[in-house]
């Protein structure tokens, strides 16, 4: 954690959860860039024709979001800007699920995150899971091979999160150690990692760039510990993403 961020002061189109808008907004704004949040159907290819990476998190679904996800999309591939789908809550609605299959046929992703429950259930369609959280005592061999099999068949860098984040892209893998607990015990810190995937993607559209991503944001997490509590432990991860970071 001794370099400087290189800020680009790119725009990020997010269409995200409510729930987590803010932190995604101020988890880019930290990092040198841009965001905005439209997701109006009658704006968003335009918004998106403006914008260095797209974002779309399947977080609290409505029938807005789906069309917008749609128009962006198609709008993102066409003048060639990276895409990262964050897949939340896949894992416990078949709604979600079907939206990622619905995308697919339209275009293509550059990123695709998940918890290890998510990417087992766009590998399996019979797992199931309870809420947007993954489930315990998943064999990190399993998710592996389910993000291989995801990444071939997409054509996506595959995120899988958890105590251990695996990456999987053109049959090889890495993984990605540390972190704390405190980052999932705050609502938001999963978008937030697909917001720093994003930014960093428009700077840097890579493998490396989404493995760096990933290791910054956990020590940013480790930075942040704190035994004051859950508010303290977000402000603190905000200061640590505007922070510095190792290139």
């Amino acid at each position: 954690m001794e370099e400087k961020s290189t800020r680009h002061n790119n725009l990020i189109h997010c269409i995200t959860n409510p729930i987590s808008m803010n932190q995604c907004a101020n988890t880019i704004l930290a990092l040198g860039a841009r965001p905005i949040m439209a997701e109006h159907p009658d704006e968003v290819m335009e918004i998106t024709r403006t914008a260095s990476s797209l974002l779309l998190n399947l977080g609290n679904i409505t029938e807005t979001r789906i069309t917008s996800m749609r128009l962006s999309l198609k709008e993102a591939n066409a003048i060639s800007i990276p895409v990262t789908l964050d897949a939340v809550g896949v894992a416990c609605s078949s709604l979600r699920r079907n939206l990622v299959r619905l995308l697919l046929t339209i275009g293509k992703f550059t990123v695709i995150k998940g918890n290890y429950s998510e990417i087992l259930a766009l590998s399996d369609d019979t797992y199931k899971a309870e809420g947007v959280d993954a489930k315990e005592g998943i064999d990190p061999e399993v998710i592996t091979n389910a993000a291989l099999e995801l990444s071939k068949s997409t054509g996506a860098i595959v995120v899988a999160t958890g105590r251990t984040d695996i990456i999987a892209s053109g049959g090889a893998i890495t993984k990605v150690e540390g972190g704390v607990s405190q980052l999932s015990q705050v609502t938001g810190t999963g978008c937030m990692l697909g917001a720093v995937i994003a930014t960093k993607l428009a700077e840097d559209n890579s493998v490396p760039s989404v493995v760096k991503s990933c290791d910054f944001f956990k020590k940013c997490g480790t930075l942040a510990k704190t035994d004051k509590g859950s508010g303290t432990f977000m402000v603190n991860l905000l200061d640590a993403l505007g922070g510095t970071y190792e290139s």
